[in-house]
């Protein structure tokens, strides 16, 4: 049974494709969440790889690259960041940054993005007509992995949400977690089990966004 049979089911293409948008509009920000286990880990593995894997990229790049962590090791992460912050946020204002390390630290895991620099620089090298480019396509190619993932982890019953704590951990946490080369830490993507719901969305009309033209 392939991939998409197992997230979807048996179902036609047609009902495949209507699950696919579902998924998008159903991920949502979601920060309450809890350490209870929604699959197993061996398929957080599977559905992540899956993601890493064909998510595309510029020039087939593939510079991206993502740190999983769970247990201690996600508790270990918003504890960095916590007393991380402690140096910079003051005093009288630091009780509400402690709140929300810890509503990220409850959850089941935490999905670390990164970028390999030395694939960006060396594509830089071999096509200097597209040197200035190479860093904004990894930025876009990162996005699209980091909805990937979102969306997966919205279909198989975790809750997320996307932080960005970098640079100020960047060394810390390449050095916890042996991150090789010259990998830049993007974002952040604590995960669990839904506790709330999220907020009410509002949306734009989309005349002012879509254009059509024949």
């Amino acid at each position: 049974m392939g991939f998409l049979q197992k997230v979807f089911g048996s179902e036609q293409e047609e009902t495949k494709g209507t699950n696919f948008y579902e998924a998008v509009e159903s991920r949502r920000s979601i920060y309450g969440i809890s350490n209870e286990k929604v699959i197993s880990d061996e398929r957080l593995k599977e559905v992540i790889e899956h993601a890493v894997k064909h998510t595309p990229s510029s020039f087939n790049s593939q510079s991206a690259s993502v740190v999983v962590l769970t247990g201690e090791s996600h508790k270990k992460l918003w504890h960095i960041t916590k007393e991380t912050l402690r140096k910079i946020v003051p005093e009288d204002a630091f009780s509400e940054t402690e709140n929300k390390m810890n509503a990220f630290k409850s959850g089941y895991g935490t999905v670390l993005f990164f970028e390999n620099m030395d694939v960006v620089q060396s594509l830089q090298e071999q096509f200097p007509s597209y040197a200035e480019n190479f860093p904004l396509w990894s930025l876009q190619s990162s996005g699209m992995l980091q909805h990937v993932i979102w969306t997966a982890l919205e279909v198989e019953g975790y809750g997320a949400s996307l932080q960005h704590y970098n640079p100020l951990i960047d060394e810390e946490v390449k050095n916890e977690w042996n991150v090789q080369g010259n990998c830049k830490l993007i974002a952040q993507m604590p995960f669990g089990k839904p506790t709330s719901a999220p907020g009410e969305k509002t949306f734009k009309p989309l005349a002012e966004r879509v254009s059509f033209y024949n």
